[in-house]
C-alpha cells in the first residue's frame, strides 16, 4: 500500500510515521508513503496557492491551479491513484470503509486548508470524500493521518497479532468493544470482574457480549 499525502506542510504528516507500528510497517515495506506539496506546482512567481473566494467571505481559497496539476502528476506516476478528500461537509468515515480502502494500491489524501479547497477540484479528482468528525479543524492534515492510520491496521501484517482485529468497535457485529482489564487483578481496591479470571471461554465470551451490548445502548442508543 502507498499512500501519498498532497499537502502544504509534510512535516505535520512524516512524524507519525517515524515510529511504534507504522514505522515498523514502512521498514516491511508493508507500507510506503510519499508527498506532493502544491507549491511546487503553483505557476504563480511566488508560489502563491490561494486566493479570495468568488462571491465574497472571510478568508482565503486552495485554487485550482496547483492542486489540478498536482493531482495529474500523482495520477502519472500512480496509474491506479484512489483520491480521497478529508472535507467537514461529508459522509463520515467508518471502519467498513478502512477495512475496505485496505485492499487498494495506491491512496492519495488530498489535505486543504485557509477555508478549503476550490470546488471544482473535488469535483474533478475525488474518488471519495470523507468526514472524520462534526467538528472543524485548521487543516485536513489530521483527518488524513487518521484515515491512513486506520486503513494501515487492517493491512496484513502491519499488527503484530492479526487476532488484534478481531472484537473491536465498529466490526461485524456493530457493536463497541467490551471493556478490557489487564493485570494486576486488583489495584487501589478495584478489581478485574471475576468471571474474566475462572477460565470458562463460553461464560467470558459471553459476558464480553453482554458487556458490549451494554456500552453500545449506554453510547450509542
Amino acid at each position: 500500500m502507498n499512500f501519498s499525502f498532497v499537502t502544504l506542510f509534510p512535516n505535520l504528516i512524516d512524524h507519525y510515521f517515524k515510529d511504534s507500528i507504522l514505522k515498523i510497517a514502512v521498514e516491511k515495506k508493508l507500507i510506503n508513503y510519499d508527498f506532493f506539496n502544491p507549491r511546487d506546482f503553483s505557476s504563480n512567481k511566488h508560489n502563491k496557492v490561494d486566493d479570495t473566494l468568488c462571491g465574497g467571505g472571510a478568508g482565503q481559497l486552495m485554487t485550482v491551479q496547483p492542486l489540478f496539476d498536482c493531482i495529474d502528476e500523482i495520477k502519472t506516476k500512480y496509474e491506479d491513484a484512489y483520491i480521497v478528500f478529508p472535507l467537514a461537509a461529508a459522509k463520515p468515515f467508518n471502519q467498513k470503509d478502512a477495512i475496505r480502502l485496505a485492499k487498494k494500491k495506491n491512496i492519495v489524501f488530498i489535505s486543504g486548508r485557509y477555508e478549503g479547497i476550490d470546488e471544482r477540484v473535488i469535483e474533478q479528482y475525488a474518488d471519495e470524500v470523507f468526514s472524520v468528525g462534526e467538528y472543524i479543524l485548521t487543516g485536513g492534515e489530521l483527518p488524513s493521518l487518521i484515515m491512513s492510520d486506520a486503513i494501515s491496521r487492517n493491512i496484513h501484517g502491519v499488527l503484530g497479532n492479526q487476532d488484534s482485529l478481531e472484537g473491536e468497535s465498529y466490526g461485524d457485529k456493530e457493536l463497541l468493544e467490551a471493556p478490557n482489564f489487564a493485570k494486576p487483578v486488583n489495584f487501589k481496591d478495584l478489581s478485574v470482574p471475576s468471571e474474566f479470571l475462572k477460565g470458562n471461554h463460553a461464560k467470558i465470551c459471553d459476558l464480553k457480549n453482554k458487556l458490549s451490548i451494554c456500552k453500545t445502548k449506554y453510547y450509542r442508543p
